[in-house]
């Protein structure tokens, strides 16, 4: 099997992460369909939270049937039809994908890193913000968002059952950059991460990383992890200065649109 190009053996580290996502950043709505993991969300548009996810390479039968149902349950959400292929995918769905012309886009990686003492040793110690409006404010003001995400990603953020750890880098009051950590057992996931444009590239990212990274070794995490977008080049090379190593990547497809 391979995923990007890459050749990958271990699908139980996959589920593992998978998993470990679900949990970090829920839907609104679960359905399963065998394997396949049915996410809605009708407050938030994002994808990963609007897409089925097949999560086990056997699980490949009845396909036509099973991707009609998947579309009525996304009518009835007013979104697209989406998948969400991974390595557990398998190569009878994307087979299957492809003879019929759907479209595949936005590739992501999935990276992890050791996270011991000496990764945020010398970090900044920061306690994380307990207003959480506070926090979405901020994040929506350094991404740009439109204020109709409020209610949405508020939704998300309060529904995530792992401790979490909201973390806001200010100057002077304005919000530089932000994170969320997920410490779930032994690992600690980030989410949210975004700095300022204007103020990218003068470590404003990192240091609010290795904060949340701190706190969730403190914690006893001992594994860090994220996803990131295969474009986000600039996002991947701080990750890897970190020690971030890509570990399997995932995409998404869509049905091909609809002849005039």
């Amino acid at each position: 099997m391979t995923t990007g190009g890459r050749p990958f053996q271990d699908l139980a580290i996959v589920r593992r992460y998978e998993a470990a996502g679900s949990r970090a950043w829920p839907a609104a709505s679960v359905h399963y369909d065998g394997a396949w993991a049915v996410r809605l969300t009708a407050g938030h548009p994002a994808k990963r939270l609007n897409s089925v996810s097949p999560l086990d390479p056997g699980d490949d039968a009845n396909l036509t049937e099973r991707i009609a149902r998947a579309a009525r349950r996304f009518d009835a959400y007013g979104r697209p039809l989406t998948f969400r292929m991974s390595p557990l995918s398998g190569r009878k769905v994307a087979a299957h994908l492809d003879r019929e012309g759907w479209v595949r886009f936005s590739e992501s990686l999935v990276m992890r890193a050791t996270l011991d003492d000496a990764m945020v040793r010398d970090a900044m110690h920061q306690i994380p913000l307990k207003d959480m409006g506070r926090f979405i404010s901020a994040a929506m003001s350094i991404r740009n968002l439109d204020a109709s995400l409020r209610p949405g990603l508020s939704e998300v953020i309060s529904s995530i059952e792992p401790q979490t750890g909201l973390f806001v880098l200010e100057q002077e009051g304005t919000p530089l950059s932000t994170a969320i950590c997920v410490h779930d057992g032994d690992l600690a996931g980030l989410f949210e991460v975004a700095t300022v444009e204007s103020e990218r590239g003068k470590g404003h990212g990192r240091r609010t990383l290795l904060s949340a990274l701190k706190w969730a070794r403190k914690r006893g995490a001992r594994e860090a992890w994220l996803q990131v977008e295969a474009e986000n080049t600039t996002a991947i090379g701080l990750y890897r200065s970190l020690g971030f190593t890509e570990v399997y990547r995932y995409h998404y497809r869509q049905p091909p649109p609809a002849e005039p």
